[in-house]
Order: C-alpha cells, then structure tokens, then sequence
C-alpha cells in the first residue's frame, strides 16, 4: 500500500494517494504498529501539503491520534510542527494556534516543559499576527493557569509582547518580537513575530485608556 501511494504521487493522482496511505495506516494499526501507521499517514501528508493541503493536514492529525492513543505523544511533536505550518500558509491562524495547544498538551503529557512553553508562547504569537489581541490575551491567560508557563521565559517574552500592544508601542513590539526567546521558537513562528506588528495598534491602547478612566472616576468619589 505505501509502495502504491509512491506510485500514486509519481502520476499526481493526489486522491489515491491519501487513500492508500490511509489503508497502508489501518494495515499497520491492525498488526498493533502504531508508528509505522502513524509514518505512513505521515508521508501521505507531505506529499500532499503544496497539492491538497487541507487533505494533509487531516493526514497528520490522524497520524498524531494514532501515536497519542498508543502513549507515544513524545513522538508526534514534528507532525503537530508540519500541521501548524500548513495552516499558516492557508492563513488559517485559529486554527493553527488550537493546534499549537494541541501540542502544548501533548508535550505536558509526557513531561516535555520546554516543548510546552515554547507551544504556548507560538500560540499566542499567531494570534497576534492575526491582529486578534483579545485572543491573544485570552490564551496568554489561559496558559498562565500552568505552572510550568508561569514561571517560564516564554511567558516573559509572551508578557513584554502584551505589554507592549497595551501601550500602543511599536517599536517595543518589534524588539520584543526579536528577542533571543522568541528567535528560539519554530522557523514558521519566527517569520511571524519578525512581521509584528501587522495592524494598527493604538486601537488598544485607546481601549486601555478607557478602561481605565472609570475606575479614576470611581476612586474619586
């Protein structure tokens, strides 16, 4: 069945291609193989990423289920990387964060810390790209209920980008975004962050101001 999909990508018959990758897949799974199941989804996926993306990126989520449900997270990291790019390139943002979260719980599964921050900070960052700082916020938040995030570089360097979007600050945000920690995370994510920030940002800050006006009112009365 792999032999068939290499043939089935050498005509370009890109169907046949992610059928067969997916029988070889159950094949493997039959016999209790669940990495080879999951490396022949895996394959399938590359091959289709420029040709049928949003067929490959199904490819790799079922390829990374098939490692979690054998307790083989650990080795699902690279696939949850390749599936998060393609959204990118689709300019899929949500959808590529909740997959980066994806893989922040799956590196927690297996004690993978560093792996996890990194997943959080590379969340948060996609979110900002998108212009969507309220979603950023919102999963900056949620991460910070981790300890492990709390007390992370990761969350200084996501802290000093949200800040600095608070403030209004531009060019705050393009060194925040060219920090040594942000420079660590994933190619992909790195590209993003050096293109911060992509919208208006005094928006924000307006909305801070606001915010805070009432509460001076309140104090004064």
């Amino acid at each position: 069945m792999e032999s068939a999909a290499v043939l089935a990508k050498e005509v370009r018959n890109w169907k046949e291609l992610s059928e067969f990758s997916r029988h070889a897949s159950e094949l493997y799974t039959e016999c209790g193989r669940s990495q080879p199941a999951s490396d022949a989804l895996a394959k399938g996926a590359r091959a289709l990423e420029d040709f049928a993306p949003e067929e490959a990126i199904q490819l790799y989520t079922d390829a990374c289920d098939a490692l979690e449900e054998d307790g083989k997270e650990q080795m699902a990291f690279d696939l949850y990387r390749a599936a998060t790019s393609v959204y990118i390139k689709l300019e899929k943002y949500a959808d590529a964060a909740t997959f980066l979260l994806r893989l922040a719980l799956a590196a927690d599964k297996c004690n993978a810390t560093h792996s996890q921050c990194k997943a959080y900070l590379s969340a948060i960052i996609v979110h900002l790209y998108a212009h969507d700082f309220q979603q950023a916020e919102k999963c900056y938040n949620d991460c910070c209920q981790v300890e492990a995030f709390l007390n992370s570089d990761q969350n200084r360097a996501a802290s000093r980008l949200l800040s600095a979007y608070t403030e209004g600050d531009v060019e705050e945000i393009k060194r925040a975004a060219q920090s040594s920690i942000v420079s660590n995370l994933d190619h992909v994510i790195v590209k993003l962050a050096r293109k911060l920030p992509t919208g208006d940002v005094s928006a924000f800050k307006m909305d801070t101001k606001d915010q805070e006006e009432p509460l001076d009112e309140d104090d004064l009365t």
